[in-house]
């Protein structure tokens, strides 16, 4: 096999591992070739915002002596890349606001520490929005990143440069994060894979807003994971990046993620929900829903299409909108904060409407966090007791595939257009990452077709708590039997 035949731009981990130890390719060849094809196409692309070649170029060196002396590593010599905020020592951590420009970390987070002991040749950080508070990503230090598919339209956010430099081949794997659908929405609208990890499954230390410091903890609702072009390279990441903190839970804790419930479709049990109480599906992405679970239905898996013991997703969703923004609170300045409180306190206590609960989320006081995270607890135990008439649910990654960009402010007054109606953007957006946020359950994503303009269409795959195999299982069956990653044809053909 040549380097060539080993199809550099969209090869599978799997496939560019066994290219490797074969010595059929080297590690410094693999990079050379992800370091020409991002060179070369990322320009209107704008997916690398960071670059960290020469110390790539060592890594690989590096890789290709381990290799020769017959080491093997689950990433050894793979190209990857890193989300923006994750800190690696000696690249800038801004989170994309322009006051931290300067910022260095002197260490790596851990989740960097645990993919370079694998043998992973970091190669550099991918774009994001500022903030990383939108489903588009620019910001005033990198620019914007633009969708692989239709450079006109977003590539998601807030990790939508992971997103795509995967659509790209800008390498085979990138680590993002996740509060409210950032690693499941970039793979919707990129037509790559992605997996929101159950909530504290993988550490988030190093990943945390400048200047603080890299200490262990779990943040509420946010977690991080892997972004890859097949199913496969999820579940191989996450056993990578998976695990506590030895610094804390890692004394005493260890990880033993269940198997997959199923290996076969004809044995799951699958809800699909292709709608929501308080906000609509648009056709596209609802008739794509339509003919996978027909599809799914037709090889043997048990097929529902409502449920009595689902939990009411209009609550679910008022709940989640209140606790996306308390835990984004603490980034408001102490001006913000007083006149979040303001407009909260002016709302009547009828308006249940998503804008008002995110306004009440911003200054909640912790005796009323306290009131919503029990309600929380509530909801979990649903949740549990609907896993056990079910395997997974099928269910939307957002309501459209990838949209225009729309930079304009304010950004509480943007408005998305579903099917000809124009619909409040953070509800119509943010929405979505209910339920698998709010109570902290594994979500898988994965590609299922394209529009007939070509634009990508996913699904996200929501299963129960730590049954994030489960998911990912699920996901790659869909992907065998219904097809899975398709490269955008434009750069298909380029070298």
């Amino acid at each position: 096999m040549t380097a060539e035949a080993a199809d550099l731009k969209y090869g599978s981990i799997s496939e560019l591992l066994s290219a490797l130890r074969a010595r059929k390719v080297s590690a410094s060849e693999l990079l050379e070739h992800t370091i020409a094809r991002i060179e070369a196409l990322d320009g209107p692309i704008n997916a690398i915002i960071v670059r960290d070649f020469d110390r790539a170029r060592d890594a690989a060196r590096a890789a290709d002596a381990a290799l020769g002396r017959g080491e093997r590593l689950p990433l050894l010599g793979i190209p990857v890349t890193m989300k923006e905020p994750f800190n690696v020592a000696g690249l800038p951590t801004t989170w994309g606001f322009p006051h931290f420009r300067d910022f260095q970390p002197a260490e790596d987070a851990l989740v960097v520490s645990r993919l370079k002991a694998a043998g992973a040749v970091i190669i550099g950080k991918t774009n994001i929005p500022i903030g990383l508070r939108d489903f588009q990503s620019y910001n005033e230090i990198y620019g914007t990143t633009n969708n692989p598919w239709d450079l006109g339209r977003s590539p998601g956010g807030s990790s939508g440069g992971s997103g795509a430099a995967l659509a790209a081949g800008f390498g085979p794997l990138s680590i993002g994060s996740d509060i409210g659908g950032s690693i499941r929405v970039p793979a919707h609208f990129c037509g790559v894979f992605g997996h929101k990890p159950s909530l504290g499954l993988v550490p988030l230390r190093g990943y945390s807003l400048p200047p603080a410091p890299p200490v262990p903890g779990q943040g509420d609702l946010a977690v991080v994971g892997p972004m890859a072009r097949t199913a496969a390279d999820l579940a191989l990441a996450l056993d990578v990046i998976a695990g506590p903190d030895e610094t804390r839970d890692g004394i005493g804790y260890r990880l033993a993620l269940p198997a997959p419930r199923h290996d076969q479709l004809k044995d799951f049990r699958i809800l699909v929900i292709d709608t929501h109480p308080l906000m609509p599906t648009g056709d596209a992405v609802r008739s794509a829903i339509g003919r996978l679970a027909e599809r799914l239905e037709r090889s043997g898996a048990r097929i529902a299409r409502a449920s009595a013991s689902l939990p009411d997703l209009a609550d679910s969703a008022r709940l989640y909108m209140k606790l996306l923004n308390a835990a984004r609170s603490p980034r408001l300045t102490p001006g913000a904060l007083a006149e979040a409180q303001g407009v909260a306190a002016a709302l009547s206590p009828d308006d249940r409407s998503l804008q008002a609960e995110r306004a009440r989320g911003w200054g909640m006081i912790h005796r009323e966090w306290l009131a919503m995270d029990a309600a929380r607890l509530q909801l979990q135990q649903k949740w549990q007791l609907f896993f056990r008439e079910f395997d997974s649910v099928v269910y939307p990654a957002a309501a459209v595939p990838a949209f225009p960009h729309d930079h304009s402010e304010p950004f509480d007054a943007r408005q998305l257009d579903i099917d000809g109606k124009l619909h409040n953007y953070s509800d119509a957006c943010f929405i979505w990452a209910d339920p698998a946020s709010t109570c902290g359950l594994p979500a898988t994503a994965v590609p299922i077709e394209r529009t007939p303009s070509g634009l990508p269409i996913g699904v996200q795959i929501i299963g129960p708590y730590l049954e994030d195999r489960t998911t990912i299982a699920l996901a790659g069956l869909i992907e065998r039997e219904f097809g899975g990653f398709v490269p955008p044809p434009a750069l298909h053909s380029s070298k």
